[in-house]
């Protein structure tokens, strides 16, 4: 018979075993979930950072495909003056100028090319600093680079190839990787490599830069296994988790290493929080535990995935909005011209691009759309706006631009055949004369006309490598807007999925063209986009939508030269602006001088006149007075350079001694020996509060 007190202890002994069970429950529970939660964030760690080993390849392959697009055209520059060393020394300081990042760029010709200028012939430009572009002969007995190996593979290889990592002691004067690119003469045999450095610090920096984890690092292998940016010694006894990607444009091989605390460390506070609870009630935890663990997996799997489509499409998006322009007003030194664009992008991330700059007077833009979404399309959009940078650096005609373009973009260069539509304009700011081709884009609209501007039906670009693109010309006056958009305007969808189209988009356009409010092309495309939110409503966006226009105020007065009869006097004004430059060879092809005398009189202006304009007026704006007077019966033509600037005499400064090493020989000095070198005479006076340099060339030779 059982008393009491058996009775109790069996109520206590079935409670212990309640509680026991429970209790096991709740640890079993709490270990599923911790070891499942461990999984997911495993996973979910491991998409993260397979995300940003991408960002990082995206980010080093686009920064190596702007350095082989400019040795590219360093080689193509290079070719086009393949018999004037001169022009070579000019070409690679241009092609260096145009880079964002302190590099050095050489085009090393084949043993005694140029007799005259010693067996090895090396012109490099190096840029230390923004403002600081150093540019030498430096091939010498020395400095053989025919034993190189980017000299070997310019021979080998006929399109661009990165060497193994070197270390460079005579151009970037550190350890580089290097891409060359051969230089053919006109009978298609190589003559020359073009060799452009990329610093092994600068790809360390940034791999520094893209760290995504604390104590995580990146390293960087060639094709061989050669280590570029080497990875630092490990911690004994520590686990690791590493990813690899290979870089398309280079061949290498970037590795993200990722110490496993680090990758665990958010679970592992966790772990702590749930002892914590455990410990403040059972019957609370077990609640907690069991709707934690009915849900959890299933929360953190979605947010991983989530998170990962997130990151891949912030990361796509930020390459393609950190290559449009940003600046609005744009052009401070060009009141005449007013622009705004702006680039409404989808979910989905794509492909659209507008850019825009000044160059000689004259307004290079472009409007594009790639085919296909995601990150492949942003990547072929970045691709495109370096190209159009780069061939618009040495190109005016916009029919020669697209085709260079066009051939980037085909064959090889287009494994994943996506296009690209394309309108290119280029807009002379002094006669409002219009030069375009359209690669099967929208037409842009005229404004003050409401009508389409015609265009011709040429092919996308990367369809067809070798297309025949064709040019055409129109007018603008003062006061015209041009307006070009992407398809997204006019195939944005209601919830009906009626389109938005031509018809409606060119009612707006003439409402807002005949209204009375601002016409400043930042009005007008906010008003199209306010016309499109409100036909859309609450339908989504189902394509990237961008608009862009182009306003001219009024016509930039040329600088023209001023030629007379009496004597045969020319005469050019130009501004302290070192983009003026370029007006000098346009005005010396007036003066009808030899041929073989342009480029070398040229020359000699472009450096007396760049060291008037950077050092005559500092910190203020001021003229430079540039006359030729034409003495046939002498055989003499004379130039003087007048400027009302601080007193400088250039003919003081001594001749530097050229035959010193590049390495021992101090900088500067260069730009007046090579005036003197190509005048026959050079003469300086201060008068009347003015510098007057007058410079003498013999006609007759």
């Amino acid at each position: 018979m059982n008393t009491p007190s058996n009775k109790k202890t069996h109520k206590d002994h079935g409670s212990l075993w309640i509680i026991l069970v429970a209790a096991i429950a709740l640890e079993a529970i709490s270990c599923t979930m911790y070891f499942t939660s461990r999984a997911a964030t495993r996973h979910e760690a491991e998409q993260r950072a397979k995300t940003e080993l991408r960002r990082a390849e995206l980010e080093i392959d686009v920064h190596a495909i702007e350095m082989e697009t400019a040795a590219k055209t360093l080689a193509l520059l290079t070719e086009r003056h393949i018999h004037e060393p001169d022009s070579i020394f000019a070409a690679t300081r241009l092609a260096v100028s145009t880079l964002r990042a302190n590099t050095s760029m050489a085009v090393a010709f084949i043993p005694n090319y140029f007799p005259k200028q010693g067996t090895f012939f090396e012109a490099c430009s190096s840029r230390f600093s923004e403002d600081s572009i150093y540019t030498r002969q430096i091939g010498s007995a020395a400095h053989d680079y025919t034993q190189m190996e980017w000299w070997q593979n310019g021979f080998v290889h006929d399109s661009c190839w990165w060497c193994e990592p070197y270390l460079d002691d005579s151009g970037s004067k550190t350890m580089v990787v290097s891409c060359s690119c051969p230089v053919h003469d006109k009978n298609g045999k190589v003559v020359a490599v073009v060799c452009i450095d990329m610093s092994l610090d600068e790809l360390k920096n940034l791999s520094e830069y893209l760290q995504v984890y604390p104590n995580s690092y990146y390293t960087i292998r060639s094709s061989t296994g050669v280590e570029i940016v080497p990875a630092p010694d490990t911690v004994a006894g520590r686990k690791y988790n590493i990813f690899e990607e290979e870089i398309d444009a280079t061949g290498w091989h970037i590795e993200i290493i990722i110490p496993d605390d680090e990758l665990f460390r958010d679970l592992n506070h966790i772990g702590r929080i749930i002892g914590l609870l455990m410990l403040l009630g059972l019957a609370m935890l077990i609640l907690i535990v069991w709707y934690a663990g009915r849900n959890t997996k299933r929360l953190v799997e979605s947010t991983a995935r989530n998170q990962s489509i997130e990151n891949e499409l912030n990361i796509a998006r930020k390459i393609q909005m950190a290559m449009l322009p940003t600046r609005f007003p744009p052009f401070p030194d060009y009141p005449n011209i007013n622009a705004y664009g702006e680039v409404i992008p989808a979910k989905e991330v794509g492909g659209d691009l507008f850019d825009f700059y000044i160059r000689e007077d004259r307004l290079f833009f472009c409007v594009g759309d790639v085919s296909g979404k995601g990150v492949p399309a942003s990547i072929v959009m970045a691709m495109t706006r370096s190209i159009f940078r780069s061939f618009t650096s040495y190109l005016n005609d916009p029919a020669q631009i697209v085709a260079q373009m066009n051939d980037s973009l085909s064959g090889e260069n287009n494994e994943q055949s996506m296009f690209v539509t394309l309108f290119l304009g280029v807009l002379d700011l002094y006669t409002g004369e219009l030069k375009y081709c359209n690669a099967g884009h929208n037409a842009p609209i005229i404004m003050a006309k409401g009508e389409s501007l015609p265009c011709m039906p040429n092919l996308p670009l990367g369809v067809l490598a070798g297309y025949e693109y064709e040019e055409q010309v129109a007018k603008m006056e003062v006061g015209d807007t041009l307006f070009l958009y992407t398809d997204g305007l006019t195939e944005a969808e209601n919830s009906t999925q009626e389109l938005f189209g031509e018809e409606r988009m060119m009612e707006k356009l003439k409402a807002k063209s005949e209204g009375t409010k601002d016409k400043s092309p930042r009005e007008l495309i906010e008003t199209m986009q306010r016309a499109v939110a409100d036909f859309v409503g609450e339908a989504e966006q189902s394509d990237d939508l961008t608009m862009f226009a182009i306003l001219l105020l009024d016509k930039q007065p040329r600088a023209k030269s001023q030629v007379t009869s009496d004597n045969g006097h020319f005469s050019l004004v130009m501004r302290n602006d070192i983009q003026q430059i370029p007006t000098l060879a346009e005005w010396i092809e007036t003066l009808e001088l030899p041929q073989e005398l342009n480029m070398p009189i040229n020359l000699a202006l472009e450096e007396a006149v760049s060291n008037v304009m950077l050092y005559a007026y500092p910190g203020k704006s001021g003229q430079v007075l540039v006359e030729c007077e034409m003495k046939r019966n002498k055989g003499q033509a004379i130039f003087t350079i007048t400027d009302s600037g601080v007193p400088f005499d250039p003919t003081q400064q001594e001749d530097p001694d050229v035959t010193q090493s590049a390495e021992e020989r101090p900088i500067g000095g260069l730009g007046i020996f090579l005036v003197r070198q190509i005048m026959d005479d050079i003469q300086y006076e201060r008068k009347n509060g003015k510098n007057i340099l007058t410079l003498v060339k013999s006609l007759n030779h």
